[in-house]
């Protein structure tokens, strides 16, 4: 009979106490039990959290089952007071978080800035993408940010969120990137539909130009060939099917657009603690079942964790707030 490593571990101390020798218990080893989605369930942050607090467990990561937590209010807000003023040193805590919860900080929606909490890793995203109908005037990621340039209110864009949401602000960062001047930027013409499908059979209608969305939202207008993709905000190319097609980046245009899912925990988690559960994360990423998970679920597989992830995060931060200053998001 195979004895999971759990077992092992309990074996092991169980052997070393009958010798009188003191041994780590698996509470110290493995600190995450408790996963806060703030979020009822069945939206993207409760997936983040039961999803990988069961593969925590089932890949023997944990000692025991992750507790989810269901935490709704203020699109993250309740849960990021909650953690900040009660339970800011849990080193038992993770908190799912995405792009949406950073977008929300760096707009002054939550009671606090990204150093409240220590950022832990994202295991996977979806890809911002930039598209055009079949038949648009645009040939290139270029002739569209050349239109935008010399006049802004020349192209209607349009996406899924609001005036202010990731995706107008993936829109804005390329044309600020392509040399629009801050004082313009406002000028973009944006239009919000409830969801990527149909803000792009509203452009394929000719009711806007060019559209700004998650990929895994528009995939099968990609695959039937009723659009032309300008560019994916992604650092590198996708894997297959979607290898072809092109990166801002390589055209450019330093931005990436990733609309990740990963976690935080409290801002006083002992630094030992914050490692160890980087490392549990980074392993459980690195496992072929977590690849399995992501992709069935439309997640394209990538970690940024710990210092890494934290500059990221302030990075994203910064320039959130930067272009929302500028379309008067905020003040």
């Amino acid at each position: 009979m195979a004895i999971s490593p759990r077992s092992l571990h309990t074996v092991a101390a169980a052997a070393l106490l009958g010798l009188g020798l003191s041994v780590s218990t698996p509470s110290q080893a493995l600190p995450i039990s408790e996963c806060i989605a703030p979020a009822d369930p069945g939206g993207g942050w409760d997936f983040t959290c039961r999803s990988v607090g069961k593969l925590l467990y089932d890949l023997d990561l944990v000692d025991n089952p992750v507790k989810v937590v269901n935490m709704p209010g203020g699109v993250g807000a309740v849960a990021f007071s909650n953690v900040a003023g009660k339970r800011a040193d849990d080193s038992d805590l993770i908190v799912a978080t995405s792009t949406v919860g950073i977008t929300q900080i760096a707009q002054g929606r939550y009671p606090g800035g990204v150093d409240t909490m220590r950022w832990l890793g994202m295991l996977g995203t979806d890809v911002g993408v930039v598209l055009v109908d079949d038949d648009s005037p645009y040939q290139s990621l270029d002739g569209l940010l050349e239109a935008m340039v010399d006049d802004p209110s020349s192209v209607v864009m349009a996406g899924s969120s609001g005036v202010g949401g990731w995706d107008h602000i993936r829109a804005l960062m390329l044309a600020e990137a392509a040399g629009l001047p801050d004082d313009q930027i406002g000028s973009v013409r944006w239009v919000q539909f409830d969801g990527g499908g149909p803000a792009v059979t509203q452009m394929m209608g000719g009711h806007v130009d060019a559209v700004s969305t998650d990929l895994g939202e528009i995939a099968g207008f990609i695959k039937s060939g009723d659009v032309r993709v300008l560019a994916v905000l992604a650092d590198k190319p996708l894997a297959p099917p979607f290898e072809d097609l092109p990166t801002a980046v390589s055209q450019g245009y330093d931005v990436t657009g990733y609309n990740w899912r990963g976690f935080y925990t409290g801002g006083e988690v002992s630094d030992a603690d914050y490692r160890s559960m980087v490392d549990t994360l980074k392993t459980l990423y690195d496992s072929p079942e977590w690849k399995q998970v992501a992709e069935r679920n439309g997640l394209v597989p990538l970690w940024r964790g710990g210092d890494e992830f934290n500059a990221f995060v302030r990075d994203t931060a910064d320039k959130v707030e930067s272009i929302s200053r500028e379309i008067g998001v905020i003040q």
